[in-house]
Protein backbone atom coordinates (compact mmCIF):
# COMPACT_ATOMS: atom_id res chain seq x y z
CA UNK A 1 0.00 0.00 0.00
CA UNK A 2 0.89 3.32 -1.37
CA UNK A 3 2.28 5.00 2.45
CA UNK A 4 0.95 8.19 1.60
CA UNK A 5 -3.09 6.87 0.83
CA UNK A 6 -3.09 5.05 4.25
CA UNK A 7 -5.44 5.73 6.94
CA UNK A 8 -4.58 7.43 9.57
CA UNK A 9 -5.45 8.15 12.92
CA UNK A 10 -7.67 11.15 15.08
CA UNK A 11 -4.04 11.55 16.43
CA UNK A 12 -2.11 12.20 13.20
CA UNK A 13 -4.48 13.96 11.47
CA UNK A 14 -4.24 16.62 14.86
CA UNK A 15 -0.48 16.14 14.60
CA UNK A 16 -1.01 17.03 10.98
CA UNK A 17 -2.72 20.35 11.56
CA UNK A 18 -0.69 21.22 14.37
CA UNK A 19 1.95 21.03 11.80
CA UNK A 20 0.26 23.72 10.02
CA UNK A 21 -1.35 25.55 12.47
CA UNK A 22 1.04 28.68 12.37
CA UNK A 23 0.19 30.59 9.48
CA UNK A 24 3.04 33.55 8.17
CA UNK A 25 1.90 36.06 5.64
CA UNK A 26 2.54 35.21 1.73
CA UNK A 27 3.56 39.08 0.86
CA UNK A 28 6.67 39.27 2.72
CA UNK A 29 10.11 39.18 0.77
CA UNK A 30 12.33 36.02 1.37
CA UNK A 31 9.23 33.79 2.40
CA UNK A 32 10.61 29.88 1.60
CA UNK A 33 7.83 27.04 1.83
CA UNK A 34 9.04 24.28 4.21
CA UNK A 35 7.45 21.13 5.02
CA UNK A 36 6.98 19.58 8.37
CA UNK A 37 6.67 15.40 8.08
CA UNK A 38 5.96 13.93 11.29
CA UNK A 39 7.69 10.68 12.28
CA UNK A 40 6.00 9.13 15.72
CA UNK A 41 4.87 5.45 16.67
CA UNK A 42 2.32 5.10 14.40
CA UNK A 43 4.96 6.14 11.40
CA UNK A 44 5.27 8.96 9.36
CA UNK A 45 3.01 11.50 8.61
CA UNK A 46 3.82 13.44 5.50
CA UNK A 47 3.22 17.32 5.70
CA UNK A 48 1.47 18.14 1.60
CA UNK A 49 0.65 21.60 2.71
CA UNK A 50 3.51 23.01 4.34
CA UNK A 51 4.52 26.93 5.53
CA UNK A 52 6.13 29.66 4.50
CA UNK A 53 8.72 30.40 7.13
CA UNK A 54 11.00 33.63 6.93
CA UNK A 55 14.47 32.66 9.03
CA UNK A 56 16.16 29.64 10.40
CA UNK A 57 15.45 30.62 13.49
CA UNK A 58 11.61 29.93 12.61
CA UNK A 59 11.69 26.86 11.53
CA UNK A 60 13.19 26.01 14.92
CA UNK A 61 10.84 27.43 16.42
CA UNK A 62 8.29 25.53 14.47
CA UNK A 63 9.79 22.56 15.27
CA UNK A 64 9.79 22.57 18.95
CA UNK A 65 6.63 23.69 19.04
CA UNK A 66 4.91 20.62 17.05
CA UNK A 67 7.17 18.08 19.31
CA UNK A 68 6.03 19.79 22.80
CA UNK A 69 2.46 19.91 21.57
CA UNK A 70 2.65 15.94 20.17
CA UNK A 71 4.57 14.79 23.34
CA UNK A 72 2.13 16.87 25.77
CA UNK A 73 -0.89 15.15 24.02
CA UNK A 74 0.77 11.38 23.31
CA UNK A 75 3.16 10.56 26.17
CA UNK A 76 1.63 10.67 29.07
CA UNK A 77 -0.79 8.09 27.97
CA UNK A 78 2.45 5.66 26.66
CA UNK A 79 5.21 6.44 29.32
CA UNK A 80 7.59 6.19 26.50
CA UNK A 81 8.19 7.13 23.07
CA UNK A 82 9.95 9.11 20.39
CA UNK A 83 8.88 11.56 18.17
CA UNK A 84 10.45 13.60 15.52
CA UNK A 85 9.89 16.09 13.17
CA UNK A 86 11.83 16.45 9.56
CA UNK A 87 11.44 19.20 7.55
CA UNK A 88 11.97 19.14 3.85
CA UNK A 89 12.34 22.30 1.64
CA UNK A 90 10.55 23.54 -1.77
CA UNK A 91 12.66 20.79 -3.99
CA UNK A 92 11.98 18.13 -1.16
CA UNK A 93 15.76 18.19 0.37
CA UNK A 94 15.55 17.78 4.34
CA UNK A 95 16.98 21.15 5.62
CA UNK A 96 16.56 20.10 9.64
CA UNK A 97 14.94 17.72 11.76
CA UNK A 98 14.53 17.63 15.67
CA UNK A 99 14.11 14.42 17.77
CA UNK A 100 12.57 14.23 21.82
CA UNK A 101 12.24 11.08 23.21
CA UNK A 102 10.69 10.36 26.49
CA UNK A 103 10.50 7.60 29.45
CA UNK A 104 8.59 7.91 33.11
CA UNK A 105 9.17 4.79 35.11
CA UNK A 106 7.96 4.45 38.93
CA UNK A 107 10.34 3.78 41.40
CA UNK A 108 8.02 1.45 43.63
CA UNK A 109 7.10 -0.74 40.84
CA UNK A 110 8.64 -4.03 40.14
CA UNK A 111 7.13 -4.37 36.40
CA UNK A 112 8.56 -1.16 35.22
Amino acid sequence: MDPSKRLTTGREQMAAKEIRSIEYSSSEQGMARYFFDLINGNGPVRDNEGQEIVTREGISREVSRILADIAREEFPERGKGSISVEVRNEDGQSVFSGRLSFQTQWHDDPQS
